[in-house]
């Protein structure tokens, strides 16, 4: 079983017009209505990939209601998120139809009181014993403490469970001290984190810090990783187009997948990159475009970096898949 959790619930909601245009009406031609929150749609991932997902965090109020009866009848993934007396936040995606261009609005979440994250801290010790890996992802609701991805990094690494970290700020900074096995920072989230915004450079430097392997998404670049194995560059064929909400999260569901499968770093980058653009031409977060994902998975090009950077070496997707 993958252990996500998502301190910061969400009810993603996507409003998709036929031009956004501000200080006027808009007429919606289609609404979207999900369980969200970046690991909740790690989870929902995970699980159409076909792995067994366990969810937990916090909900609570109308809106933790509505996303609770939604993850029920999501298979594959089993609801252990925490009851609290506030309610879960939304978040809003309004889609361009004309460009494709996504504006996104995100509410900060509910209060968490201190015996509400003391029950959290206990669903999680009891679930790490289940576990086969751990994705802490997204932003912390107030209340809880700025260290708290630290303490739950520990907390993994002391019962022998893998952990991906996938957030920002301080946050980020405490969490990369406590060692996770990998982060997945942005390329803002990396430059803030290690004061660098040359990638390669930033990725080695995150890794000094505390991290064991780290994958920086570069948008429609693709991803850049510095691992104990070695570094990579992964490249879809294309630019695609579309909402690019979920993409990162996508990516860390891949990561995920690609680590308790056993499979070799090239392997799970090909994965990462060509789910992350198939989310990107699905409709909303924690979902993709399984067509467009067959397509891209042996298109992306995975190339290895030495120490010299003139001596990097490019696998094709046909020695990506044997590797």
């Amino acid at each position: 079983m993958i252990l996500t959790v998502t301190l910061n619930t969400a009810l993603d909601i996507t409003y998709r017009v036929r031009s956004l245009r501000p200080h006027t009406s808009h007429r919606v031609s289609q609404v979207l209505e999900r369980p969200g929150g970046k690991g909740v749609n790690v989870a929902r991932v995970l699980a159409a990939l076909g792995h067994e997902v366990t969810a937990t965090g916090f909900a609570g109020g109308a809106t933790g209601r509505v996303l609770r009866e939604h993850l029920a009848d999501t298979p594959r993934v089993t609801d252990a998120l925490v009851p609290i007396g506030g309610a879960t936040r939304r978040t809003v995606a309004v889609v361009d139809e004309r460009t494709g261009d996504t504006t996104q609005l995100n509410e900060p979440g509910p209060q968490i009181a201190p015996a509400e994250w003391g029950a959290f801290q206990d669903r999680y010790a009891e679930l790490l014993c289940r576990a086969t890996a751990v994705a802490l992802s997204g932003s912390l609701p107030p209340g809880v403490p700025v260290g708290a991805y630290a303490g739950l990094i520990r907390a993994a690494r002391a019962h022998g469970v893998p952990v991906l970290l996938d957030a920002g700020g301080e946050p980020l900074r405490r969490g990369v001290a406590a060692r996770p096995d990998i982060i997945k920072p942005n390329s803002e989230e990396l430059a803030e984190l290690t004061g660098s915004h040359e990638p390669l450079r930033a990725t080695q430097d995150a890794r000094r810090r505390g991290a064991h392997a780290v994958v920086a998404s570069l948008g429609p670049e693709g991803l850049l990783a510095a691992t104990p194995e070695g570094r990579w560059r992964a490249v879809p064929p294309a630019r695609v187009h579309g909402n690019p909400t979920g993409a990162g999260d996508s990516a860390v569901a891949a990561l995920l997948s690609g680590l308790v499968e056993r499979l070799p770093w090239p392997d799970r980058l090909a994965r990462a990159a060509a789910l992350s653009a198939a989310t990107v031409r699905a409709p909303g977060a924690g979902e993709f475009d399984r067509e467009a994902y067959e397509k891209l998975r042996g298109r992306v090009a995975v190339t290895e970096w030495s120490t010299q950077p003139n001596l990097a070496r490019s696998h094709s997707p046909e020695s990506v898949r044997r590797r």
